[in-house]
Order: C-alpha cells, then sequence, then structure tokens
C-alpha cells in the first residue's frame, strides 16, 4: 500500500468495528476528499457517517466537538493543515481542556486528519508544518507518519486513544512512500519511536544522530547514504508520535553517539527541533561530543518558486552530518 490507502483502509476497518466513528469534512464524502483518501467511504457507510460539510473549518471542528461530547467518534479532516487557524481557537480552548474542565466528565474523543508539509508545488497557503502550535497546548497527542504501515497502526491507534489527537499525514510522500501493510486489524502504540538505522557499536567513534519525522525522514536516510560513503554512521530516529515524544529512546541514542541532528520542515524559530535540543541538553549533557544542531525551513513564509530551497532536503543536512561528525 501507498499513504493514502493505507489511511483510508484504517478508516474503513475502524468504521466497520465501531458505529460511533464519522468522518466529516469539506469534499470527504462523493468526492473522497482532494488528495483521496476518503474515496469509497461514502458509498460503502452514506451520508450518515461520511459528512460533506461546508467551507469552514471552525464550523467542522466544533461539529466535530458537539459529537464527541455526545459520545460520538469524529475523524474531522482538514483539508490542508494551513487552513486549520479558523478552527484552533476550538481545538486549544474546547478540544484539548474538555477532560480537564470537566474532572474527566467529558473526554472529547476525537481524531483530527489534516495533509502537511511542501514539496508538492503548494505555495504559502498550502505547504506549512503547523506542529509546534499544538504541541504546546496541553490535552493534545500530535503524531505524523512516516510510512504506511505506522499510518494504518497510528491512524487506528489514535481513534481508540482516549485523548484528543492532530493526526498530520505528510502529502509529498502520500503516494511515493509505499511498503507491506496487514489487511487486518493491528496498532502502532502512540509516544513510541522507531530507530529505523542503528550504528552498529564498532562505528561509534564519528557517529550521528538524526531525529526526523514525516517527509523528512526519506531526507535524513539519503543524507545518511551520502556519510557513510565518506566513513560517517547515522543513527536515525523516526520519532512518529511527536507528542508525547520518545524521549527515552531519543536519549539511549545520543547517548551512544555523542550527537544529534533534528530536521524539520517548519520554520527554525520556536519550531519543535528547539524543544527537542532542550531535551537533549536536559537528558545528555555529559555525554554530548558536539552541539546539538536543526536543519530546518527557514523563517519566512513558504515559498513557491523557491520550494525546493526552502525545505531542509539531503544536500542540505550531509554538511552539517560532517561538519558535526568532526567537532
Amino acid at each position: 500500500m501507498n499513504l493514502v490507502q493505507a489511511i483510508n483502509d484504517a478508516l474503513r476497518l475502524e468504521m466497520k468495528r465501531d458505529s460511533r466513528v464519522v468522518v466529516l469534512g469539506e469534499d470527504v464524502g462523493r468526492v473522497g476528499g482532494v488528495f483521496r483518501v476518503t474515496q469509497g467511504l461514502w458509498d460503502e457507510f452514506g451520508d450518515d457517517r461520511v459528512i460533506d460539510t461546508p467551507l469552514s473549518e471552525g464550523g467542522i471542528l466544533g461539529t466535530a466537538i458537539g459529537m464527541a461530547l455526545y459520545g460520538m467518534v469524529p475523524v474531522p479532516e482538514i483539508q490542508f493543515a494551513d487552513f486549520i487557524f479558523p478552527g484552533y481557537d476550538q481545538i486549544v480552548s474546547e478540544l484539548a481542556k474538555m477532560r480537564w474542565r470537566s474532572g474527566g466528565e467529558y473526554a472529547s474523543k476525537m481524531v483530527v486528519r489534516t495533509p502537511v508539509g511542501g514539496g508538492i508545488r503548494g505555495g504559502l497557503y498550502h505547504s506549512q508544518s503547523p506542529e509546534s502550535l499544538f504541541i504546546h497546548v496541553a490535552g493534545l497527542k500530535v503524531v505524523c507518519p512516516s510510512n504506511p504501515y505506522d499510518a494504518k497502526g497510528l491512524l487506528l491507534a489514535s481513534i481508540r486513544d482516549p485523548d484528543p489527537v492532530l493526526f498530520f499525514e505528510p502529502k509529498r510522500i502520500y503516494r511515493a512512500a509505499r511498503g507491506e501493510v496487514p489487511e487486518g486489524d493491528y496498532t502502532v502504540e502512540l509516544g513510541k519511536a522507531k530507530v529505523v538505522r542503528e550504528v552498529p557499536a564498532s562505528k561509534r567513534d564519528r557517529a550521528v544522530t538524526i531525529l526526523a519525522w514525516g517527509a523528512m525522514l526519506y531526507e535524513a536516510i539519503a543524507a545518511a547514504d551520502k556519510a557513510h560513503e565518506q566513513g560517517i554512521e547515522c543513527e536515525i530516529v523516526d520519532l512518529r508520535t511527536l507528542w508525547p515524544v520518545d524521549i527515552d529512546t531519543i536519549a539511549a541514542s545520543v547517548k551512544k553517539t555523542g550527537r544529534v541532528i533534528v530536521v524539520h520542515e517548519a520554520p527554525k524559530t520556536c519550531g519543535f527541533g528547539a524543544e527537542l535540543v532542550a531535551l537533549v541538553n536536559e537528558r545528555c549533557f555529559v555525554h554530548l561530543e558536539a552541539p546539538p544542531v536543526r536543519v530546518t525551513g527557514f523563517d519566512t513564509p513558504f515559498p513557491y518558486t523557491l520550494e525546493m530551497d526552502y525545505l531542509p532536503l539531503a544536500h542540505r543536512i550531509l554538511p552539517v552530518i560532517v561538519e558535526t561528525s568532526r567537532y
């Protein structure tokens, strides 16, 4: 499967398993979504459970929160993550705080799905990565898969989780990332990162840990392949769940290599990389052989014609790997 097929399979499976699950959003019904992620669900489950909404993100999210309070399990789709801001108040002021303010009486169990990131020539209004704005908000979980197997397992786990989840889907690899995906039911545990490339004990002298997620994982892997040709080994950690982040897996890798690079598409200032660097310094300071480094987007609006210059692609990551390994 590719990422689109895996997410679609997860939605279909959970809608069959749990009649409380409903999908709603702009064009998610007959059309199947702008990226066709919900294609076929309207034909199978009908208007009552696959709901085409008006162009109103605040309305979509407010309606979904109301559904959740009445015991349903809504999975609203925001067509692009860039469009989520008209509904931001609903998420941070209501959804994230409902369990706390009600003393646990109401949980607002729901998953907000939305495509994120650049690489599809979408320009400044269709290419942003706003994960740090939600990670900062207590009460929310934030997930970003990098491959079809994880996408299906993480989405099933997110829908079944008692807390509200922001499920960010890297659209650049919607159809580019392919892999084996079981047909049946399985979950990938939230809050657990995965070491996708490990440094052997005999190669740790100039090794570097790279933290990445979503589409940028593949750029990190490509840069690590080039670094290997220069005798530098990279241990790559796919975060999968951004919050709560798996700091134990991160710390174990950094203590092994003594060096860490964070790669993400969002602008550098106050991006999630800053929090990761702070956590690494708190946990691993005495083990560090070099200053932690971030390779990120720039502190500008996302450009159109210079899109590939903005993204932290492999050619920007490789020199940082080399410099960090030689520090």
